[in-house]
């Protein structure tokens, strides 16, 4: 590891998880910013970090910051990576990367000008489990891949002015939950080639459900089914001609899997034991890239190439479900 030291911008549920596993793993956190010195203080008291900032633009300038967590809502990704960037930081910012593909390729643009590593915090790509499944489909175990299902249902709170269901805090299934069996899609079967979406919309406007069917290289097929009200099965298939992967509950998060020859044998099982949540795999990720030199992301498990491609995914759905986010044009 190059002993980066990490700065986390905002202070809500999914930075005090990164955080706690920062501290896990033994990275070296040394900074937080927040809108308020009361939140920043108490977030640093929590994680034993030196430096509490009552702004990102504190923290963004701080001279010993040389990474910065971006864990804000999804409209504010942008801007906020952004910041960091300006100043000169690496920055790993929180899926869904970006609210859509022009800003998402507009931080692609800004870090390559400045030779800076910008990275989605798609953790589940750096997982164990996920590093395992990634060889054994290098290996050939499974044949040809013919397709990938996943869920990502859950039941979340309703109320409408939570992110959840907030468009102008890009709420909806889709960024929070669909980004993540789209993302794995991406990851197996490669850029999709079409794109079917289907969704149903709450009453702020944002996709309560979202489904799509996606056709891939080879036409092999892709199905995902989002729901942020109500709670599914929450596993993961990819079936070649050879063998099928299934990914057990819940397959985006440290856990089992089995590779299944077509007659049932099970040949080979796969079980996770991981320290947390397991969001320090990705730290280390991005550590090691910058370690290589190799800020365009391109040797990672989700290149910024990749994220910039997936939000166009995310675009094209949203435009088959009808669904724009407050500021879009």
């Amino acid at each position: 590891m190059t002993g980066l030291r990490w700065g986390i911008l905002a202070t809500g549920g999914i930075a005090t998880a990164f955080a706690s596993d920062l501290r896990t793993a033994g990275l070296d956190l040394v900074a937080v910013g927040s809108r308020s010195q009361q939140s920043a203080d108490a977030f640093a008291a929590r994680f034993d970090i030196p430096r509490a900032h009552a702004s990102y633009e504190s923290l963004a300038a701080d001279p010993d910051v040389d990474i910065i967590y971006v864990s804000t809502p999804h409209p504010m990704h942008h801007e906020n990576a952004r910041l960091a960037l300006e100043h000169g930081k690496h920055v790993l910012v929180e899926k869904a990367f970006t609210i859509n593909r022009a800003q998402a390729g507009d931080l692609q643009r800004l870090a390559a000008e400045k030779g800076l590593l910008v990275m989605e915090a798609m953790w589940t790509r750096y997982l164990p489990h996920m590093v395992r499944l990634r060889e054994i489909i290098e290996e050939g175990t499974l044949g040809e891949i013919r397709a990938v299902m996943a869920d990502h249902t859950q039941s979340l709170p309703t109320d409408p002015a939570h992110r959840l269901n907030a468009m102008e805090l890009g709420g909806g299934a889709l960024l929070d939950l669909a980004i993540y069996p789209i993302s794995f899609a991406w990851n197996v079967l490669g850029e999709p080639t079409g794109i079917q979406a289907s969704a149903r919309l709450i009453e702020t406007g944002a996709d309560a459900e979202v489904a799509t069917v996606m056709t891939h290289a080879g036409g092999a097929i892709s199905t995902t089914l989002s729901s942020s009200r109500a709670a599914g099965p929450n596993t993961a298939y990819v079936i070649g001609t050879k063998a099928r992967v299934e990914i057990d509950r819940v397959w985006y998060s440290p856990t089992s899997f089995r590779v299944v020859g077509p007659d049932g044998t099970v040949i080979e099982e796969y079980r996770s034991e991981v320290p947390g949540r397991g969001m320090q795999y990705q730290a280390f990720a991005a550590e090691g890239a910058v370690e290589r030199g190799d800020v365009s992301g391109e040797l990672l498990p989700l290149p910024v190439a990749e994220s910039v491609g997936i939000m166009g995914t995310l675009d094209e759905i949203r435009r088959q479900i009808g669904v724009t986010y407050p500021g879009e044009e």
